[in-house]
């Protein structure tokens, strides 16, 4: 078959194709399928490739941060053993469960002895939580900004370490108050430690106090 009979073939009627061109044909058409089925299969593979690439890189990113952990766990371990003393030894500087009643009567009397006039100092139910104990003392207090400062210098000054902090507290000037003063009223809360005994499973024990 020669060059001519191609140029002649009718590509709408191939049918009428001589044997030899419909053979060729088939031929051709089935290479074409076989190079386009291999360079798809060759695509995914590539892509299969980038796929496990990235899965490797993410198992060594892994690997590496755990390694670098691990190498590292004794000074962890040195880190949380000083840290653990560190809390011990700021526990300690805490009131004790013994020591939370004369803690309120010296709080009182801090507030007494500075002119403030007070209404109400209701000590409620403790709050236990993981290391530390909450005290809430419901308080309403009449003085003057000064008074007020003094107290809680006074409260700063006792000889142990006393936290108090002051939740939905109103300062606001006292009705029908000749003298000027201001009207306190929220509550308070003071903390203490909490003793081996007491502790909640799985929290760092408090030291006991020298």
């Amino acid at each position: 078959m020669t060059l001519n009979d191609l140029r002649t073939l009718d590509f709408k009627n191939t049918a009428s194709w001589p044997l030899p061109a419909k053979v060729g044909a088939c031929i051709l058409i089935v290479v074409v399928i076989l190079v386009i089925g291999y360079f798809a299969s060759i695509k995914q593979k590539y892509q299969d490739r980038d796929g496990l690439d990235l899965q490797v890189r993410g198992l060594v990113d892994t690997f590496t941060t755990k390694q670098a952990k691990a190498s590292n766990l004794e000074a962890y371990k040195e880190q949380l053993a000083t840290m653990e003393e560190i809390l011990r030894n700021l526990l300690r500087q805490l009131p004790s469960r013994t020591e939370m009643a004369d803690l309120l009567v010296d709080i009182s009397q801090t507030a007494l002895s500075t002119g403030l006039e007070t209404q109400l100092f209701r000590p409620d139910a403790e709050v236990m939580k993981t290391f530390y104990a909450e005290k809430p003392i419901a308080l309403r207090m009449l003085g003057t900004y000064h008074q007020f400062g003094q107290f809680v210098s006074g409260v700063a000054s006792l000889p142990r370490v006393v936290i108090l902090t002051m939740h939905d507290i109103s300062l606001k000037p006292a009705a029908n108050d000749k003298g000027g003063r201001l009207l306190l009223e929220g509550t308070a809360r003071t903390y203490r430690y909490v003793e081996d005994e007491e502790q909640l499973p799985g929290t760092v024990p408090a030291a006991p106090a020298r």
